[in-house]
C-alpha cells in the first residue's frame, strides 16, 4: 500500500514539477535577450524539466507495467492510455529540437562562446505546446483511472 501510494505521489509531483519547468523554460526563452543570467534561467528550467521527465517515465512505467497499479492488461486495453501514450510520444518528438539546441548552448557557454538566440522564440513556442500536451495527458489520465471508455 505504501509503495503504491509513494509511487503515485512521486509520479504526480514529478508531473507538477515538469509542467512548471517547461512553462518556466518557455517564458525564459521568450524573455531571452542574450544575457548570461537569462540563458542560465533557461538552462536551469531545462535541467529541471529533463530530470522530472525522467522520473515521470520511470514511475509511469512502473505504475503501468510493474505491478503497482491496475496491471498492464487494463492499460493496454484502455483507449485513453493509448491517447496518453500518443501525447507523450508527441512531447518526446517535439522535445528533440529544444534538447539539441540547448545542448549546443551549454557547449558554447562552456567554451566561453556566445550563443545563437535566434531560435529562442521557436523554442518557447515548442515549450508551450509541450505544456498543453501535458495538460491533455492529465485529462486522458483522469478518465483512464476512472475506467471511462471512448466507445
Amino acid at each position: 500500500m505504501w509503495a503504491h501510494w509513494s509511487l503515485a505521489a512521486i509520479h504526480l509531483l514529478a508531473f507538477a514539477l515538469g509542467l512548471w519547468a517547461v512553462l518556466t523554460r518557455g517564458t525564459a526563452l521568450r524573455r531571452l535577450a542574450g544575457g548570461v543570467d537569462a540563458v542560465r534561467n533557461v538552462l536551469v528550467a531545462d535541467s529541471v524539466w529533463g530530470m522530472s521527465a525522467l522520473v515521470l517515465l520511470v514511475t509511469g512505467g512502473m505504475r503501468a507495467f510493474g505491478g503497482f497499479e491496475k496491471g498492464s492488461d487494463y492499460y493496454l486495453h484502455q483507449p485513453l492510455f493509448h491517447l496518453k501514450m500518443t501525447l507523450l510520444l508527441l512531447i518526446l518528438l517535439l522535445e528533440l529540437v529544444p534538447m539539441i539546441t540547448l545542448i549546443k548552448w551549454r557547449m558554447a557557454l562552456g567554451k566561453g562562446l556566445a550563443i545563437d538566440a535566434s531560435r529562442a522564440g521557436r523554442l518557447a513556442r515548442i515549450s508551450h505546446v509541450e505544456a498543453l500536451l501535458m495538460m491533455l495527458m492529465v485529462v486522458a489520465a483522469t478518465g483512464m483511472a476512472r475506467g471511462v471508455s471512448l466507445s
